[in-house]
C-alpha cells in the first residue's frame, strides 16, 4: 500500500514537471530529488511483500531437477544466506541512517533535503525481508512452493 502511494506521487510529480516545462513555468528544484527518493523508497517498501508472496526473482532451473530431500537442503542453504544478507543490510543502512540523523547530514544536490529521509525505509524494509525468508525457514511456507497467480506470467 505504501509503496503505491509513492509511487503515484513519483507519477504525478513527473507529469507536473513535463507541464512546468511546456508551459514555460520554471519546474521545482525539488522535483528531481523527491523522483529519485521515490524510487528507492517504492522498491524498498514492496521488498517484503514481494518476498511474501514470492514476486521477487529466483532461478530455480537447478533445483526443479534434484531430488525432492536435496531441494529442501538447497532451499534452507538459499534461506540462511537471504536471511544473514538481509539482516546484514539492515544493520548497515540502520548505521547509515543514525549517522545521518545524529550529524544533520543535508543532501545538496536540487534542493536541500534532510539526509535520513533517504536512508529512512532502508532498515526496517531489510529486516521484513529477513522476517519473510525466516518464516520459509521455519517451515511456515517454501519459496519453492506454489507460486501465486502475479508472478506467473505467461
Amino acid at each position: 500500500m505504501a509503496s503505491g502511494v509513492v509511487i503515484f506521487i513519483v507519477f504525478a510529480l513527473i507529469v507536473a514537471d513535463v507541464f512546468m516545462r511546456l508551459l514555460g513555468i520554471p519546474p521545482w528544484t525539488y522535483i528531481a530529488a523527491i523522483v529519485e527518493y521515490g524510487l528507492l523508497w517504492f522498491t524498498m517498501l514492496a521488498a517484503p511483500w514481494l518476498v511474501r508472496v514470492k514476486g521477487h526473482v529466483f532461478i530455480d532451473a537447478i533445483t526443479v531437477m534434484l531430488p525432492p530431500g536435496a531441494q529442501r537442503v538447497l532451499a534452507k542453504v538459499a534461506y540462511i544466506l537471504c536471511i544473514c544478507t538481509t539482516l546484514m543490510m539492515a544493520y548497515y543502512t540502520f548505521g547509515l541512517l543514525v549517522e545521518a540523523i545524529s550529524e544533520g547530514q543535508i543532501d545538496t544536490r536540487g534542493e536541500d533535503m534532510m539526509l535520513w529521509t533517504l536512508p529512512l525505509p532502508l532498515p526496517f524494509c531489510f529486516a521484513m525481508v529477513a522476517i519473510e525468508f525466516i518464516r520459509y525457514l521455519i517451515g511456515i511456507d517454501s519459496m519453492y512452493g506454489s507460486r501465486t497467480d502475479a508472478k506467473e506470467s505467461v
